[in-house]
């Protein structure tokens, strides 16, 4: 217990002294919208997804993350719109987000197009500082408690994609902000975050598809982070996928397709880093569900 009461400090000190970092999702590939708004009304339906993770499971005050984004195409013209809301727990903190997106395609050839998109959102932190073991009560840093601090920000991105392949690159917060409390004593400064993605879609047999595809996170001050993953899909109907997050964890995951517009994905990351010794993983959960197709029929299922 002392030993995951020091982590926890150690992590509150991170958060505290230098960056809250975006969260962390193993099922990017699904939840693409919230890191690049290019996506917003790519899938051609109304997407409708919701997101629970839950990391380091048995270390006290871990992050707990909660998302939800809705997005789709307007019928008739080459716009997307969205909307997303992302709730981020970590020790004393509790960050809220919700976001906008617009986005606009253009046809680059008969297999490809090209989308742009730009995501308005705004931020609220609060800080519970009553939740730490303050040993100093008469540090000014932890005399007044963070409640509903407001940052708007901005963030673009684009997505080049076909039915087999897909590129993105996006900053989905353009603008780094500091929140202060009532003594300015102390500031949670959000930096710059980059995502690079790709994918590719191979067709091994008529029952079985193949997509590996990677993520890269680049932050000031912070290490890189790469995030390389492989799906099989199988029989259109069940997905099975490892992925390995560089210097991190390694991760397991499945899906099953229930009905058309109906997927449910499940992963497991288990730690490779230090970190294993003192918690029993990570655990994540999606729900996708689609409706109202504008077209009249998709051909062959999106693998992404």
């Amino acid at each position: 217990m002392k030993t995951n009461s020091i982590i926890i400090l150690l992590l509150l000190v991170m958060v505290s002294g230098f960056a809250q970092q975006d969260s962390q999702y193993t099922h990017y590939m699904y939840n693409t919208i919230n890191i690049n708004p290019a996506y917003a009304g790519n899938r051609g339906v109304t997407s409708i997804f919701g997101l629970h993770r839950t990391q380091w499971v048995g270390l006290d005050g871990a992050p707990t993350t909660n998302a939800f984004s809705i997005h789709s195409p307007i019928q008739n013209s080459r716009l997307g719109i969205g909307v997303s809301f992302v709730n981020d727990k970590i020790g004393a903190s509790d960050q809220n987000n919700i976001a906008a997106d617009v986005s606009y395609t253009i046809p680059t050839s008969e297999e490809y197009d090209l989308s742009f998109g730009i995501k308005v959102s705004a931020d609220l932190l609060n800080v519970d500082y009553t939740k730490l073991n303050r040993y100093d009560l008469n540090n000014p840093k932890f005399q007044n408690n963070i409640d509903n601090a407001f940052s708007p920000n901005v963030g673009a991105g684009v997505y080049y994609h076909s039915d087999k392949l897909y590129l993105g690159f996006s900053v989905p917060n353009f603008l780094s902000v500091k929140h202060f409390d009532d003594n300015d004593s102390s500031a949670f400064k959000e930096r710059l975050h980059y995502y690079l993605m790709g994918g590719y879609v191979f067709d091994v047999s008529p029952s079985v598809k193949l997509k590996p595809s990677v993520l890269t996170k680049m932050v000031s001050g912070a290490p890189l982070q790469v995030d390389v993953a492989a799906n099989v899909l199988l029989q259109e109907k069940f997905s099975l996928g490892l992925s390995w997050r560089w210097d991190a964890a390694a991760t397991a995951m499945a899906g099953i397709q229930i009905t058309d517009g109906l997927l449910v994905g499940y992963s497991y990351d288990f730690d490779t880093n230090s970190l294993k010794n003192y918690n029993s993983g990570s655990h994540e959960i999606f729900l996708r569900f689609e409706l109202f197709n504008i077209q009249k029929r998709i051909i062959t299922p999106r693998f992404f």
